[in-house]
């Protein structure tokens, strides 16, 4: 009875933690989750910070890293198995990265905070395509503090081939969307 009363007291936090308004959008070092509408912020070449080293091990039980894609855009999306919005945006990101990997633009997932039983079934049935590293405990979330934090699931970050983060969305993005953010930062000199 103990360890369910637990439970559903870190589901209800859990949960709680996710809900927020766009009033609340988080700030430079703000790691708390909002609620996201997947618009895409672009930020000026001037103001972009430079990317944490992210690496881990990915669902496959291979190695991702940030590092290994140098010089080319990145698009990182922090997912989860449980989180509908994530399973409706799927498609989308296994359609652009398609499209747009001859382009030099790389995609790399970041399973966050999830089984890796349900993250395993997640990528069998949406096969996107690209890697995912598999973060349960968070901390490539965490490695964001201080610069531009991806705080929602799913939320996605666009790095440029320089490491610095020039996009985020929060929330589920749309098509259109990502590919236009996508493609301006690809095409940027």
């Amino acid at each position: 009875m103990r360890a369910q009363s637990f439970a559903a007291a870190a589901l209800l936090i859990a949960v709680a933690g996710c809900a927020g308004n766009q009033g609340s959008q988080p700030q430079t070092g703000d790691t708390r989750f909002v609620a996201g509408d997947g618009k895409i912020t672009l930020f000026q070449a001037a103001d972009r910070k430079v990317a944490p080293s992210v690496e881990g091990e990915t669902l496959d039980g291979g190695t991702a890293s940030l590092a290994a894609h140098k010089g080319k855009v990145v698009v990182l999306n922090f997912w989860a198995s449980w989180c509908a919005p994530c399973r409706a945006e799927a498609p989308v990101l296994k359609d652009i990265s398609a499209k747009t990997k001859a382009g030099g633009v790389e995609f790399l997932g970041v399973d966050f905070k999830d089984r890796k039983a349900d993250a395993l079934a997640f990528e069998r049935s949406h096969q996107s395509g690209y890697p995912s590293i598999f973060d349960q405990p968070g901390k490539v979330a965490l490695s964001f503090q201080g610069t531009v934090p991806p705080a929602a699931i799913p939320s996605t970050l666009i790095i440029d081939r320089q490491g610095r983060i020039a996009a985020r969305a929060l929330g589920a993005v749309k098509y259109n969307d990502l590919l236009a953010a996508v493609t301006k930062v690809r095409d940027e000199r």
